[in-house]
């Protein structure tokens, strides 16, 4: 069971509208790299293990992916809100507008939504941790950028 807090653990307050922005940052919230697919990753993998441990971190791990998810998209959010048509036109953000407006839709910065694929669970809890590391590598590369 999750205690939902109803905060951000890290504010946001972004005061300028950038779709171009809010394109490349999607990406954090439904791309390959993002955090949705590893907030389901570890709270799919804490099941293939029976060393509680291992669960208790799995899933405190998830959770927290969880909250990332809650961030990036508030930071999607406060980069769109408001934009006129003209700036979503301009800024090449109107193929996603057409599908989705202003609402906040997992999916990589080339378009490709969201979908399992993303992450895997292998039920053998030595390969699950080396995709995890491998995940988190990825992630924290694209991060650095």
């Amino acid at each position: 069971m999750f205690i939902y807090e109803k905060r951000l653990q890290f504010p946001v307050n972004i005061k300028e509208t950038n779709a171009k922005l809010a394109q490349d940052i999607i990406s954090q919230y439904g791309g390959p790299d993002g955090e949705m697919g590893a907030s389901m990753r570890y709270l799919s993998q804490r099941y293939s293990t029976k060393i509680k441990n291992v669960q208790a971190v799995l899933t405190d791990i998830g959770t927290e992916e969880l909250g990332h998810l809650e961030i990036v998209a508030t930071i999607v959010h406060q980069l769109t809100a408001n934009l006129s048509m003209e700036e979503i036109k301009a800024s090449g953000f109107d193929k996603y507008y057409t599908d989705h407006t202003l609402g906040i839709w997992p999916q990589a910065a080339g378009g490709v939504p969201f979908n399992a694929c993303e992450f895997q669970v292998k039920g053998d809890i030595i390969t699950d941790l080396f995709e995890d590391m491998a995940a988190d590598a990825a992630m924290t590369k694209n991060k650095n950028r």
